[in-house]
């Protein structure tokens, strides 16, 4: 019998392209992949960014491009910084989003702290919790705009019953100073379950033996949750108000649906006096030169913030 016809050996890798692959390091390989996404995300955001920046400082109106482009240097930052209208709408901003921040704190460690506590039903009950903030905020603010109907709205029967006012004679979302805080309920029900969620985290991250000692330690329960629970929750409870507050200050959608900045101009916060000027006044040299204010005011804050929870997380 014939030996079997001897296989041919592949064929081998030219040296030069073995050495090539060979000699590219884990971190140069994953830069190829990475670099496209990186150089994509820059050109969408740095380009726009430097566009803003530049049209800044022009008179520059976007429904008139032919218009002849005057360079106006820093016209514009002169006249929202020196506005009283500018520091007015600031102003509504700030309110609205301090006490949203403080309420959602409150609210969200407080219900973190019971769904913590295992008992019945605690699965059904973080769902019907979380379940605000998974809707749109087109539902939400539609919803909220009927509950605050004066004529039909379950809340103005609400305020008749506790407070003997009429329910006709009483609008959340009419002159009087409510709109305000009629807006900061809807945010603070509809934003509270994220901030449990991320206080919940927290809480559960807190080993068990840590408050095992303590009890050795006889620590009451007070003196466990001062020393114990709060300094270990609190880098989680500084990232969610970092979070809200950021998306808080450029707010937008859900006042709108509610109030559209009104009455007056007692909710017209800075994001949609920013859309008036632009898409409706097409004061685009203007608007740039506003956001352009809005961007440095929330980088700023939140440089500073991100450079104090870095601390709190070190100790």
């Amino acid at each position: 019998m014939s030996d079997p016809p001897a296989t041919r050996p592949a064929a081998a890798m030219p040296p030069a392209a073995a050495g090539r692959i060979r000699g590219l390091s884990d971190r140069a390989i994953a830069w190829i992949f990475v670099a496209p996404t990186i150089f994509l995300l820059l050109a969408i955001n740095i380009f726009p960014l430097l566009w803003t920046i530049r049209l800044s400082f022009t008179n520059y109106a976007a429904n008139k491009p032919n218009a002849e482009l005057k360079w106006v240097g820093l016209r514009n930052y002169q006249r929202i910084l020196t506005d009283e209208d500018t520091w007015a709408n600031m102003q509504a901003t700030a309110h609205f989003l301090i006490w949203t921040l403080v309420f959602q704190v409150v609210l969200g460690f407080a219900l973190a702290w019971l769904i913590n506590r295992r008992f019945r039903g605690n699965d059904l009950l973080t769902t019907l919790i979380v379940l605000p903030m998974m809707l749109s905020p087109a539902v939400v603010g539609n919803f909220w705009t009927f509950l605050y109907q004066p004529q039909i709205g379950l809340i103005n029967y609400v305020v008749e019953a506790v407070s003997g006012v009429p329910a006709s004679s009483f609008s959340m979302l009419g002159p009087g100073g409510w709109a305000p805080w009629a807006i900061v309920i809807v945010d603070t029900w509809m934003w509270t379950p994220f901030v449990m969620l991320i206080c919940l985290a927290g809480l559960r991250s807190i080993p068990d033996y840590i408050y095992e000692a303590a009890e050795i330690d006889r620590a009451s329960k007070w003196r466990q949750f001062w020393t114990i629970t709060v300094p270990m929750v609190l880098p989680f409870l500084m990232l969610a108000v970092l979070f809200r507050g950021i998306e808080n200050f450029k707010m937008f959608d859900l006042v709108v649906l509610l109030t559209g900045g009104g009455p007056g101009s007692e909710t017209l916060l800075a994001s949609i006096e920013l859309k008036r000027e632009a898409f409706e006044k097409w004061r685009t040299g203007y608007s740039s030169a506003y956001a352009i204010i809005l961007f440095v005011t929330v980088f700023g804050l939140a440089s500073v913030y991100v450079k104090a929870l870095n601390r709190v997380k070190e100790r």
